[in-house]
């Protein structure tokens, strides 16, 4: 049996610099052997305050395992969507797990949007491969305890919620039979926790006297104390954990004393006054431990603030006694945590940075080493293993006391080595689920450093090894030091200006490819491939890119079939006789290490029966979407308005005048845009708003007449659309709509729909979930005064850049209400 450890390296952090207070807390947690894994659906999913408490004040290892990486949200602080989003949330995850100091988990199911039922859920995730995943973090991690954030029925209110804590249950069992998911015994035994419990509390009730009469069976914990060690409450670095979930806007202000969490039975065997009760969490629970506890308990007695590295020669006694027991789970875990321990008592500085945060296969990396000892202990550096190196560095050098030693080396990447692609997406998955190759790589966070140093020392004569990941620095003026990942890329860059160009005629586009330099000296062929119908000119470009970083615009035309049709696009690079057809996509916030994907560099290209009336739309955004973009692309001049251009005589030139997703949520000055609105579709023209949700509005009225919003969604993209008024001109005129426009709508039909409005608004459309009843409010039209106004929660947002060309055909309709001639729909409607 292979035991395995999951490591969860600072990947692009700068190396830890621990308080004396750490350090203490830390060495305390030496001589703690308990472990808890909290299970829910998303991110933002987790209790900040319990994972807090738990990791810091009982120090237990505590884990968090998220079902899904949030790929299906929103983005209120970029245009990320779905992939990109995912990656955001799974580091603002390790972010928030760095600060209440959890462990992070996943399984491969993809967050496809919101979901009302776990039946729902289970048609899109592979359950099975769902619940093999939790079994296999469970028999990993080896959890004593299990909590989950939600209940397994529709209290829960999410589809994906509620599976998780159906699936928590079922994997609590499972993960203790060797006959479920037989292939994982290859690296893991089989693992039974102690109890599961679902952390519940006033919301899951009735009412508060309901809450009352039942609560007294629940189990009760106070994780609102004080932490001296950390100089803050729970509360606060709750807080502190939850606000790094910035993406979602859920900034977060601390909380100070008495907070009880509850917790209901579940499974396993029942508590009834600890959460731990019947755990034996002490090193006895590991036969021959009971030395390393004594000799970390003396390490605890001794330690000195001002001279941590006094209790090295007891941490490496405890080390020695720690390394002669049997391979064990908690031998694993104890000495990847002393070895912590023991590097931060000796102040012990180790770095390696790279000259630049990228490179190629076969490309030699130039690299700066960096080994302070900040103690009086003698510490020799014998020599440095590289990961993808053949030989050692050796050294055999002196690490004096504050003296540093520093170096530059080269070393060469050899052919073979991987792109830095995050795992989860090197290979095509399906709607409900990511496709992940190896089995040791399913739940990590994120891939392993894409290179690593290990330093072989001796401390005090004996050996220590320490791996550390290959980072780049750079200063700058502003931040200071800004550490990244170093990454593994292709040689070569090919990215699309557009994810979909959209034919609205038989005019052919120019598709512009950027290509851009992994490396210098770069020399090849690049074409676009397209499928029988469609024609490019020319068939193929040579090309040459002489310095890394270096870039080359070409561009090619595509010409259109006649008949309406999608296809895909796909750049090809041929260098050296090999094909290349992977983007470069960044990722940058100050909040996380920056990130890089490698997407194909593919299009979606859409030949469109479209007709459309007027040219000039202007658009306000909110949260942040892509549909100015997806509105250039069928012909229309977008202008995104600013502040100084909220003025009457300006908007009157627009044919329409279009609200982003989220405005009245985002954009406070609306408050003071309302006026002017209301003014130009007086004047007649046409308001387009997008979806707000109902909390946080800038505006108690969003609307000329009397409109509620509500949480009302449709979340089944390929449910059934009605026709309320077939005759209405937004359904004929310039394009007339049909059924068939509704099909290939991706994530979902629309959401937070109104559930109440005045008579002068008319409904257009009705759609409902499986067994709900029929939801009206997707599309509402009103006439005020020489214009209109329309209000819709379907989600264009994510049609228009995904190239749904029903979706085209409609919004384009509703620009153009009222710009027909006599003999058009809308005229004969206005007579009628």
């Amino acid at each position: 049996m292979c035991l395995l450890l999951w490591k969860q390296p600072l990947v692009a952090q700068a190396p830890e610099k621990p308080s004396a207070a750490k350090i203490l807390q830390d060495l305390k947690q030496l001589n703690v052997l308990g472990s808890v894994l909290y299970v829910a659906a998303h991110p933002d999913d987790e209790n900040t305050r319990l994972i807090a408490y738990l990791s810091n004040e009982k120090l237990y290892n505590t884990g968090y395992l998220a079902i899904t990486r949030g790929d299906g949200g929103q983005n209120l602080i970029g245009p990320e969507i779905r992939e990109g989003l995912g990656i955001i949330r799974t580091q603002e995850l390790l972010q928030a797990r760095r600060t209440d100091g959890g462990q992070q988990f996943f399984t491969r199911a993809n967050d496809f949007g919101y979901s009302k039922d776990a039946d729902e859920t289970f048609t899109i995730w592979n359950r099975e491969q769902v619940l093999a995943d939790m079994v296999w973090t469970i028999r990993r991690f080896k959890p004593d305890v299990m909590i989950t954030r939600f209940p397994p029925d529709e209290r829960a209110g999410h589809g994906h919620h509620t599976a998780s804590a159906i699936l928590a249950e079922e994997a609590f069992k499972a993960a203790a039979d060797p006959k479920r998911f037989p292939e994982q015994l290859k690296y893991v035994d089989t693992w039974q926790p102690k109890r599961l419990l679902w952390n519940t509390g006033v919301w899951s009730f009735k009412s508060q006297e309901e809450f009352e009469k039942f609560g007294k069976e629940l189990l009760k914990i106070d994780v609102g104390g004080f932490n001296p060690l950390l100089g803050k409450s729970y509360g606060e670095v709750a807080a502190e954990s939850r606000s790094m979930h910035k993406s979602q806007g859920f900034g977060s202000s601390g909380s100070r004393g008495t907070s009880i969490e509850y917790l209901q039975h579940t499974a396993g065997d029942k508590a009834q006054q600890d959460l731990f009760e019947g755990i034996n969490t002490s090193w006895s629970r590991v036969n021959g431990g009971e030395k390393v506890e004594k000799l970390i308990q003396k390490a605890i007695n001794t330690y000195s603030p001002v001279n941590p590295s006094g209790i090295v020669p007891t941490l490496l006694a405890a080390k020695k006694e720690l390394q002669k027991l049997p391979d064990t789970y908690w031998k694993q875990v104890k000495l990847a945590e002393l070895q912590k321990v023991l590097q931060a008592s000796l102040g012990l500085y180790l770095e390696v940075t790279a000259a630049d945060y990228a490179a190629t296969p076969g490309q030699p990396v130039k690299l700066q080493v960096e080994a302070v000892n900040r103690s009086a202990v003698p510490i020799t550096l014998q020599s440095i293993k590289y990961s993808f190196a053949a030989k050692d560095t050796t050294l055999n050098y002196t690490l004096k006391s504050n003296d540093p030693l520093r170096y530059n080396t080269t070393n060469q990447l050899p052919q073979d080595i991987a792109y830095s692609q995050p795992y989860w997406l090197r290979q095509e998955g399906s709607v409900g689920m990511f496709h992940v190759q190896h089995q040791q790589e399913v739940g990590k966070p994120e891939n392993s450093a894409a290179a690593e140093a290990t330093f072989k020392l001796l401390v005090a004569g004996e050996p220590l090894q320490l791996s550390v990941p290959v980072v780049y620095k750079r200063t700058d003026p502003v931040e200071g030091e800004v550490y990244r990942p170093f990454v593994v890329t292709p040689p070569v860059f090919l990215n699309l200006k557009e994810q979909v160009f959209m034919f609205a005629s038989q005019e052919p586009k120019q598709v512009q490819v950027l290509l851009k330099a992994g490396k210098s000296n770069v020399t090849g062929e690049l074409k676009l491939t397209l499928p029988k119908g469609w024609r490019v000119e020319p068939a193929s470009v040579p090309f040459q890119l002489q310095a890394k970083g270096a870039e080359k615009s070409v561009g090619f035309m595509v010409y259109p079939p006649k008949e309406q049709q999608q296809a895909q696009l796909k750049a090809v690079a041929t260098v050296a006789g090999k094909a290349y057809s992977q983007g470069l996509n960044e990722i940058n916030y100050s909040h996380i290490p920056a990130q890089v994907t490698f997407p194909e560099a593919t299009a979606k290209v859409v030949k469109l029966d479209l007709q459309k009336r007027g040219d000039k739309v202007a658009y306000l955004m909110g949260a942040g979407d892509e549909i100015p973009v997806s509105l250039q692309q069928i012909g229309y001049e977008v202008t995104l308005l600013k502040d100084e251009n909220m003025q009457l005589s300006y908007l009157k030139q627009f044919d329409a005048v279009i609200l982003g997703v989220r405005a009245y949520n985002t954009v406070e000055r609306l408050k003071f845009y309302q006026p002017t609105l209301l003014e130009y579709v007086a004047q007649g023209g046409n308001l387009i708003v997008q979806y707000n949700t109902n909390h946080s509005l800038v505006l108690p009225d969003v609307a000329p007449y009397p409109l509620q919003l509500s949480r009302d969604r449709v979340a089944v993209e390929g449910a059934e659309v009605r026709f309320l008024k077939p005759e209405h001109p937004v359904l004929n005129s310039p394009n007339k709509i049909t059924q068939q426009d509704f099909e290939g709508w991706v994530q979902e039909r629309g959401l937070y729909f109104p559930n109440k409005w005045s008579d002068e608004f008319t409904a257009i459309l009705s759609s409902n979930d499986p067994g709900e009843p029929a939801r009206d409010g997707g599309l509402l039209v009103a006439k005020y005064g020489k214009g209109y106004y329309i209000y819709s929660g379907y989600s264009w947002f994510r049609e228009l850049p995904a190239g749904v060309p029903g979706a085209y055909r409609l919004f384009v309709n509703l620009i153009s209400l009222g710009k027909g001639g006599e003999n058009s729909p809308e005229a004969k409607s206005n007579k009628r």
